[in-house]
């Protein structure tokens, strides 16, 4: 059986602060917390997919992020691709 995941956001003082995919988006935020990143909200942008096309949502997602922001990516999404 393929690999299914989703897209979410991590979101601090309403302001979009990380676009990722994930298995398991809570257990993935919770380890986004272990390393530092400072956030108040997770919220899921993607139904389950197959892992192949939730990683060309986030790499949509973050490119319309981008669109909106200078060309910036959210504070702690170091690449173009998350």
């Amino acid at each position: 059986m393929p690999k299914k995941s989703r897209t979410y956001a991590l979101w601090n003082k309403g302001k979009k602060v990380y676009i990722g995919e994930s298995e398991d988006p809570l257990k993935r935020a919770e380890q986004h917390t272990d390393e530092g990143k400072k956030f108040d909200r997770v919220e899921t942008t993607s139904r389950t997919m197959k892992i192949e096309n939730a990683q060309n949502r986030q790499a949509d997602q973050l490119q319309t992020y981008r669109r909106g922001h200078g060309g910036r990516n959210p504070k702690y999404n170091k690449t173009d691709e998350g």
